[in-house]
Parts: C-alpha cells; structure tokens; sequence
C-alpha cells in the first residue's frame, strides 16, 4: 500500500488547548504523524512518497473562499492586532443563538465566527499544513483512482470536525470531504466510514442533505463526548439525503466485542448503498490508553477492524483521523492498514 505524506505538518505545532477550564498542553502534536511515518517504515507497508499539488479549486469544492482566504490570513491578522508574541490564535468570543455571525469585522469577530471551539489554535504554519494535508488526500484518491485497491492518506492536521465554514476538533479543512467530493466530480458514488471516537460533525454537515454520498460513524455517544452537540441516532440525513446518514453512538467505555458488531452494522449499511469507493476517516482514539478518549480496544483489535473493512471489496482510500497515544498510534494505524491487506 502506497502512503502519501507531507512534512509541511511539522510547522503545525500549537503548544497549547483550552480544554476543562484550564490551559493544558495540546496532544495533536506532530509527534503523532511521525510515529505513524516511522511504523509504516519499519514494518515495510510500502513506499512513503510525497503529494503532488492540486491547488485550491478542490477545496473550494467544499469550503467556501471567504473561509479559505480567512484561514490564510488568520495568524498574520492575529499577531498584527497583538503582538508577535500571541503566537496562537484561538477565539474568545461566538455568534451564539439569538446573535449574529460577523465575518467582516476584526480577527476576533472572524474567529468566532468560523470556529467552534477553543483546542483548535491556529499558529504560523497552520495555513501550509492544512493546504498539504489536503494534496495528501487527494494524491491518495488519484491512486486509488488510477486503479490502486488502496492507499493511506498520512493527513494531518485531521479533518472530519471541519465543515464548509467551520473549523474546530483540531480540524481546519475537511480532508476526507474534499477527497470525496473529488471522486465524486468524476461520477463515482463514494461512502465515508468514520471510525474515529469522535463524531464527525463537518463530514456529516457537508453531505448531510446529499444522496450520492453515504456517511456512517461508529463514535462515542456526544450525550458526554465531544462534539457533544452531533453525531445522534437519529440524525439520518434530510431531504434528498434522507437515509444517507448512519450515526451509531456507542457507550463510555465500549469494548471490541461491541465495537465490531456496530461495525458489521456500518459494513452492512455500507454495502446497501452500493458505493464505488470506500474512504476511510480512520481514528486511532479508540485505543484503550488513548488519553483523550475511553473505549477499551486493543492494538490487535486494530487487525480485525482492517479485515472487516476488506470484506467490503471497495477501492478504499484510508486517512488519518485521530489517535493520541504516542506510543501505539503507530502500530495501531498499521495495524489496520496491514489487516485490510491480509483481508
């Protein structure tokens, strides 16, 4: 399996979240990819190699240019209003109900305006970071595309909390969306499995009212988990996207035994829908020591997720999600890459 990567990653490095009433250091560090990188080498998946460029029309396929143009100006306008030494940018204030969104004002109105939440700094190397992450995606969907069964989209920052004008989660832009709009530009009927803990609320928010495109995520229930307000079971899609959404929450501390048989319910539903490619928003966050998160796998549990989605027989694109365990994030990810392969 060829993975794509990009070290314009390495300059995404915020050191801090606003998480529990407290400032706490950030876990999506670039520590995370480059595990991941190490692994793939180590165990020999296949060649690492480079993205090519594809430019900002397939972004702009599913982010709006008003958010792509805020993205690459955010950190200068931030550190002009205060100083070199704010490096990280993060809002203080949102367009809550009954208030109104302003994307016209200063950097701070912007920011809350297209932000959801307060672990999503963004700092000087952000706006290249999440360029690249997007030509990674999109240089694995070319693979595959080209005839690949598979091809692991090595993306950070992540992606699926990234809605059309909307960043948070650690997301700025949507990779797998954008990756699914491009197949999709080419006429191919595409379905999106979410398997990181986390609900994929801008993934779900992109294609929601579609019917071209299927959306599922196994994830904790965000009746205590984040993004706390989607991700329910009974939000199923609207209009010509009714029934195209799958959302299956599952409990605090959800074991494998469990875990698999939601995910023989997503495979199921996938197959239903009759897709040509598969792609995979593949969180890691699922692991038993996982910092941030409570479900109970284990690394070898990782082989059999990697097998069930085999059996699915779909050209499948993989990209990184989530996944905060430094020590296992690697093994994990290979893991499931390996056991697709062997499927």
């Amino acid at each position: 399996m060829k993975t794509f990567y990009s070290a314009a990653h390495l300059e995404h490095a915020p050191a801090n979240e606003f998480e529990g009433g407290r400032l706490t250091p950030i876990p999506e560090v670039p520590a995370r990819a480059e595990a991941v990188r190490a692994r793939i080498e180590e165990r020999a998946l296949g060649p690492v190699v480079a993205p090519a460029h594809f430019g900002l029309e397939p972004i702009l396929r599913v982010h709006s240019r008003e958010f792509a143009d805020f993205l690459v100006s955010a950190h200068a306008d931030w550190t002009k209003k205060y100083g070199p030494e704010a490096v990280e940018a993060v809002p203080s204030a949102w367009p809550a109900l009954g208030l109104r969104p302003n994307r016209a004002a200063d950097i701070e109105a912007r920011l809350g305006t297209y932000a959801f939440d307060t672990a999503t700094p963004i700092v000087r190397g952000t706006w290249e970071a999440a360029r690249s992450a997007v030509d990674v995606a999109l240089s694995a969907a070319q693979c595959v595309r080209d005839g690949a069964r598979s091809a692991f989209a090595l993306t950070r920052p992540p992606g699926h909390h990234a809605a059309r004008e909307l960043f948070g989660g650690y997301c700025y832009f949507n990779n797998v969306a954008i990756a699914t709009q491009w197949f999709a530009d080419s006429g191919a009927r595409c379905a999106i499995l979410d398997v990181d803990y986390h609900h994929g609320n801008g993934t779900q928010a992109i294609f929601y009212s579609r019917a071209d495109v299927f959306y599922c995520s196994l994830h904790a229930d965000p009746a205590f988990a984040f993004p706390h307000f989607s991700g329910f079971a009974d939000e199923r899609g609207e209009g010509r996207g009714e029934g195209a959404n799958l959302n299956l929450p599952l409990p605090s501390r959800t074991e494998f035994q469990a875990y698999e048989q939601a995910l023989t319910c997503a495979c199921e539903a996938i197959m239903a829908f009759g897709a040509d490619i598969l792609l995979v928003s593949l969180g890691l966050d699922t692991f038993e020591n996982d910092p941030i998160s409570d479900f109970r796998l284990k690394s070898d549990d990782y082989l059999e997720i990697g097998e069930c989605i085999a059996r699915l027989n779909k050209p499948t694109l993989f990209a990184l999600e989530g996944g905060y365990d430094l020590a296992t994030i690697g093994t994990n990810a290979v893991n499931v890459l390996e056991g697709f392969e062997q499927g």
